[in-house]
C-alpha cells in the first residue's frame, strides 16, 4: 500500500461494504426470529410453509441479481447502491408490520431484491476501485461486513428474545407477539445509515472510463494513489475498456469457460452446505439437545467465529492465494461434515456438536466466504462484468434457494447425519473441480486477469 491513500480506500470500502452488513443482518435475523413468526403465523406443523418462509427471501435475490446486472452496467455501481438502501429499508418495516404470512412473505421477497442487488455490487465496485496488491483484502472486507451484519442479527435477536422459558408458551408471550417484529425493524439504523453514506463515494473508476469519462476516472484515481498510479491504471483500462460490449460477449470465445467456472464457484460455495447452519441453527442445535435460550446463546457463539475467522482470511487472501484458500475449504468442511455425520448417527449430542459447527464455520470463513466473492469479482472483464458477476451471483442465490428449502425435506429424508454426509460429498465434487479449472490470480491487475483466462478473444 506504498504511496496509497489507505484512509480514502478503507473509507470508500467500508461504505460500499455496508451493503454486506445489510445483506448479512437481513439473511440471518429470520433465523432467531423463526421459533416466534412460525407459532404467530401458525405454521409450525407444516416443513413446507416454513421452508417457504424462510427461502422466500431468495427469489427475491434473484430478482436483484437479475435487474441488477445490466443496470450496474448501463448507470453505474453507486446508483444500484442507493436503490439497495431504499429497498432494505422498505423490507425491514413491512416484514415487522406484517400481521399474515402471506404478507411477511411479500416483505421477505422485497428484502430479497435488497441483498440480490448488494451481493452483485458491492464486491465488483470494491474489486474495480482497489489496488491489485491488496485487492483481496479489499473485496474480502465485503464478507466482513456480511458476518458482522450476521453477528448483529444474532446479538440483536438474543438480547431482544431475553431468557426463554422451558414450557412457555410462545404465541401468547412478548417474543411471539411483537418481538420478532423489533428483530426486523433494527435494520432500519444501518439501512438509514447506508443511505446517507452512499452520497459521499465516488463512482467505480472502472466503470466510468468504459463510458468514456476519463477525467473523472483519472481523478479517482489518483485520490487512491497519486497521479503516476493514475496514469498507469488508466494505461492498463485503455484496450480492456476501448469497447462497451454487450450480452453477448459472454457467449464469446473463452467467455463461457470463465463464465461457467464462476457459476459454478457460486453454487458451490451455497451447496457446500454452511448456510443451513445459520438459518435452520435451531433445528440443528435442538437435534444435539439444546433448550431455546442455549440456541440462541450458542448461535452468538458461531456469529463471533465466523467474524474472527474471516479476518484470518483476510490476512491469508493476498499471502496464501485464492486456490489454495479455496481447496483448503473444501477438504476441511468435508472431513468436519464427515464427524458431524458420526455425532448425529451415534446419538453424540451437546458440547460435541457445538464444536464441529464452530469448526465449520471458521473453516468456512477463512476460505469459501471471502474468496468465492474475490474471484467472481477478479475473473470477468471489465466491460461485461456486472453482466458477468449478475449471471454468476444469479446461480448463487438459484443454488441458496434449493439448499434453504430442501435442507428442511432432507433431514426429515436422511436424518441429519445423511444431510450433512451429502453436504460433504458435495464439497469432494467442488475440491476436484477447483483443483482442475480454477487458476491462481492473486497479485494480478484486473486486466491481466483477463488476458490470461480470456486473451483477445472477447474483445
Amino acid at each position: 500500500m506504498k504511496n496509497k491513500n489507505t484512509y480514502y480506500l478503507g473509507l470508500v470500502t467500508f461504505v460500499a461494504a455496508m451493503g454486506g452488513l445489510l445483506f448479512g443482518y437481513d439473511w440471518v435475523v429470520i433465523g432467531g426470529a423463526k421459533p416466534f413468526y412460525e407459532v404467530y403465523f401458525g405454521i409450525t406443523g407444516s416443513t413446507v410453509m416454513q421452508g417457504w418462509a424462510m427461502s422466500s427471501a431468495i427469489l427475491g435475490c434473484l430478482a436483484g441479481v437479475t435487474v441488477s446486472g445490466s443496470m450496474a452496467d448501463r448507470y453505474g455501481r453507486r446508483p444500484l447502491m442507493l436503490v439497495a438502501s431504499v429497498v432494505f429499508i422498505v423490507s425491514a418495516v413491512g416484514t415487522g408490520c406484517a400481521n399474515t404470512i402471506d404478507g411477511f412473505v411479500f416483505y421477505r421477497l422485497i428484502g430479497g431484491i435488497a441483498i440480490g442487488i448488494a451481493s452483485n455490487v458491492a464486491p465488483m465496485y470494491i474489486a474495480e476501485i482497489s489496488p491489485q496488491e491488496v485487492r483481496g483484502r479489499f473485496v474480502s472486507v465485503n464478507q466482513l461486513t456480511i458476518v458482522l451484519g450476521i453477528l448483529s442479527a444474532q446479538l440483536v435477536n438474543w438480547l431482544i428474545a431475553g431468557p426463554v422459558a422451558e414450557g412457555e408458551r410462545l404465541l401468547e408471550s412478548w417474543n411471539g407477539q411483537a418481538g420478532w417484529r423489533w428483530m426486523f425493524w433494527a435494520e432500519n439504523v444501518p439501512a438509514a445509515l447506508y443511505l446517507i453514506f452512499i452520497f459521499f463515494i465516488p463512482e467505480s473508476p472502472r466503470w466510468l472510463a468504459v463510458h468514456a469519462r476519463h477525467s473523472d476516472a483519472r481523478r479517482i484515481l489518483s485520490r487512491i494513489g497519486g497521479d503516476g498510479y493514475a496514469r498507469t491504471e488508466m494505461e492498463k483500462m485503455q484496450h480492456a475498456v476501448a469497447e462497451h460490449a454487450g450480452f453477448a460477449v459472454l457467449l464469446r470465445g473463452r467467455m463461457p469457460y470463465v463464465l461457467l467456472t464462476g457459476i459454478v464457484l457460486a453454487c458451490f460455495q451455497q451447496w457446500c452446505g454452511i448456510n443451513v447452519i445459520f438459518n435452520y441453527a435451531q433445528e440443528i442445535f435442538a437435534a444435539a439437545g439444546y433448550t431455546v435460550s442455549d440456541i440462541l446463546f450458542n448461535i452468538v457463539v458461531t456469529g463471533v467465529t465466523n467474524v474472527v475467522f474471516t479476518f484470518v482470511g483476510m490476512y491469508t487472501v493476498d499471502r496464501i492465494g485464492r486456490r489454495a484458500l479455496l481447496l483448503f475449504g473444501a477438504v476441511g468442511l468435508a472431513c468436519i461434515y464427515a464427524a458431524l455425520g458420526v455425532c448425529y448417527c451415534a446419538g453424540i449430542a451437546g458440547v460435541a456438536v457445538l464444536w464441529l459447527v464452530v469448526a465449520a464455520i471458521a473453516c468456512y470463513a477463512m476460505t469459501l466466504a471471502p474468496v468465492v466473492w474475490v474471484v467472481i469479482s477478479e475473473i470477468f472483464p471489465t466491460r461485461v462484468r456486472g453482466m458477468a458477476v449478475a449471471v454468476s451471483t444469479f446461480f448463487l442465490w438459484a443454488a441458496c434457494f434449493v439448499l434453504t428449502y430442501t435442507f428442511p425435506l432432507l433431514n426429515g429424508a436422511l436424518d441429519a447425519y445423511g444431510t450433512f454426509w451429502l453436504y460433504g460429498f458435495i464439497c469432494l465434487l467442488g475440491f476436484v473441480y477447483i483443483y482442475r479449472n480454477l487458476p491462481e490470480t492473486k497479485g494480478k491487475s484486473l486486466e491481466d486477469i483477463e488476458e490470461e483466462l480470456i486473451g483477445k478473444q472477447a474483445s
